[in-house]
């Protein structure tokens, strides 16, 4: 059977617009019920289910954020930026300004690219679905990022390609870290302190970035310049008292003998070359062991914190340098020692915080052994998803799009455990008056009779 040949009339107005309310059935399905029940229910009581529903709405947003941004929050964003930012003639326009379109020869119809899906997975990223027009390619729009994110007045666009046909522009709208944080309060009393729940920053939502340490392995992947230190400072400042009291020892690592040098004094062990740093690994992870034998004899199966049996954090400046460029004898001895800890160290009281500039497997083979993962600055898109797991760009999280400038130092991403999707953070900043501080902090409480051991 032969192919009709194309006609150069356009499908009429009234059919293009009958095949876009079929795409769109909300439109008409959402004003019919309320006539429906307007007419079934009269209109004060139809009028009162929509107050109700807002007045529930608003009592959800006020008394329990956490539920409504994870359920609700998204999907009204979505659906309010959807028809009130990228719908049709408004955002066609844009697209025509770019030249972000195709026109049919044959009948010179304005062909673009049609929204197929809006999520709006945080208050400041969007990631907009596109199905390309006809003779439309996704590297029409490689070059006209820039032009777009100007003419839709955002900070920056982003691209991928979930399928053939299909392009996915994640939107950056605003940026919510305008100002630098300072560095976390010090709390006076171990008794303040809870390992679990320690204050590093602030969201994108405007709320308290906290994160578990001591059961926990964290990895920070960021380019020079990034940051990274800064998570590292501000989780050791709220840590400080426990710190001071002997119920956390610090095991640093600092091939980079920069910032961490000043802490070499207050650590329970400090080693600042590649061969000491092996060393220092070594007695960590037979330190593990001595706990894990106690473990045996006592039957218990998992410590509780105390002097006798510290929360024990091993701090690893730049992992890279260790496990990756340097010496092949002792970065494979290494690799072994670090995997011991990081499959086996949770229930011991042994945990990793471990920094990195380039994320790769072959850089640091044991990243899968980092369950919380902190991307900063990075200078390629892959290594946004091989840190966050797989499809976290697309979902928003653009670390390879923050500009190299100090003034966003600290802003990176996590991801939200419960529903997967990346948030944007950033770290308080710690200067090196703040260090002084802190060291001061801990030294303040030691005796003469110190329970501490400090190897430099």
């Amino acid at each position: 059977m032969h192919e009709a040949p194309k006609s150069s009339r356009r499908v009429g107005g009234e059919f293009r617009a009958l095949k876009w309310t079929a795409r769109h059935p909300g439109f008409v399905l959402a004003p019919g019920a309320l006539t429906a029940s307007g007419i079934e229910l009269g209109w004060a009581t139809t009028g009162g289910i929509v107050g109700g529903t807002a007045a529930g709405l608003c009592t959800w947003y006020r008394a329990h954020p956490d539920t409504f941004d994870h359920y609700a929050a998204p999907r009204m964003r979505a659906w309010r930026r959807r028809w009130s930012v990228y719908f049709g003639p408004k955002f066609n326009k844009a697209l025509r300004a770019c030249d972000l379109y195709t026109t049919d020869r044959k009948t010179g119809q304005e062909r673009f690219p049609r929204v197929v899906r809006v999520r709006s997975y945080s208050p400041s990223v969007d990631t907009i679905t596109l199905a390309l027009a006809p003779g439309q390619g996704r590297r029409s729009f490689d070059d006209k990022l820039e032009i777009l994110a100007d003419t839709l007045r955002v900070e920056r666009i982003a691209i991928e390609r979930p399928k053939p046909g299909y392009v996915a522009l994640i939107v950056e709208r605003s940026e919510p870290f305008t100002e630098t944080i300072p560095a976390p309060e010090m709390p006076e009393e171990s008794d303040a302190v809870d390992p679990g729940d320690i204050y590093i920053g602030e969201t994108e939502y405007g709320s308290e970035w906290r994160q578990g340490v001591g059961s926990q392995h964290i990895f920070i992947a960021g380019a020079t310049g990034a940051g990274k230190n800064s998570v590292v400072l501000a989780i050791l400042r709220g840590l400080a008292p426990l710190i001071r009291d002997g119920l956390v020892r610090l095991w640093i690592c600092d091939p980079k003998q920069l910032e961490f040098a000043k802490l070499a004094g207050v650590a329970y062990r400090y080693a600042d070359d590649e061969g000491r740093c092996a060393e220092l690994v070594g007695e960590y992870l037979e330190d593990l062991r001595a706990i894990q034998r106690m473990f045996a004899a006592t039957g218990k199966r998992k410590i509780t914190m105390s002097r006798e049996t510290p929360l024990n954090i091993l701090i690893l400046d730049e992992i890279g340098a260790l496990l990756a460029y340097g010496d092949g004898t002792i970065g494979r001895a290494l690799r072994k020692n670090l995997a011991i800890v990081g499959s086996q160290g949770r229930a011991t009281g042994h945990s990793m915080i471990a920094a990195v500039q380039e994320p790769t497997k072959d850089t640091v083979p044991i990243r899968e052994l980092f369950p919380v993962r902190i991307c900063m600055r990075v200078t390629a898109q892959s290594h946004v998803d091989m840190v966050l797991g797989d499809g976290s760009r697309l979902r928003g999280a653009l670390a390879d799009e923050i500009p190299n400038i100090p003034e966003t130092a600290g802003i990176g991403y996590v991801i939200r455990q419960k529903t997967r999707t990346p948030i944007r953070v950033r770290a308080a900043y710690t200067d090196d008056g703040d260090i002084d501080d802190l060291v001061a902090f801990i030294r303040s409480g030691w005796t003469s009779e110190s329970h501490l051991t400090v190897v430099a």
